[in-house]
């Protein structure tokens, strides 16, 4: 068997995302060929996308720890630790974290969707910006950019 690419922690990209919470890039498309992105999110409570869809790839959640909620389309569910949620593109959804903190494994695929975090987020080795913010029409472009449809505020 043939390993074609391996990060260790220190090569992964970190980036700030929403609400002071980041986002590590794991594999991103050029890693795999375009197959798939993995990335990581490390959140506090109450962090929330807003509500949104993806027209170029499905999507894998995992709750490695913490809890949430989750909606798909109109459904709510509650996703406890351990628990995975598998969305298709285009099917409206979007989360909140109900724990102090979570750690949540996030699979896409094709790969690609990475781009749309580097393009909005903030690379972890830059000095940060007083006050730094992703502004809602920041994230909206990167959004656009990538397949992505924001459909409404956080839920």
């Amino acid at each position: 068997m043939t390993m074609t690419y391996l990060a260790q922690p220190e090569q992964q990209q970190k980036l700030e995302w929403l609400d002071g919470g980041t986002f590590s890039v794991l594999l991103d498309e050029a890693a795999t060929q375009g197959k798939l992105t993995v990335g990581r999110f490390d959140v506090a409570k109450g962090e929330a996308p807003p509500f949104h869809m993806h027209t170029r790839e499905d999507e894998v959640f995992m709750l490695i720890k913490g809890t949430a909620l989750v909606w798909s389309g109109e459904e709510e569910h509650e996703l406890r630790e351990g628990g995975i949620v598998f969305l298709p593109r285009n099917v409206p959804h979007a989360y909140r974290i109900t724990s102090e903190r979570a750690d949540l494994l996030m699979i896409a695929t094709p790969g690609g969707i990475e781009g749309m975090f580097r393009h909005a987020g903030r690379d972890l080795t830059t000095p940060r910006p007083d006050g730094f913010d992703i502004p809602k029409s920041l994230l909206a472009e990167a959004s656009e950019l990538y397949g992505g449809v924001i459909l409404g505020p956080p839920r």
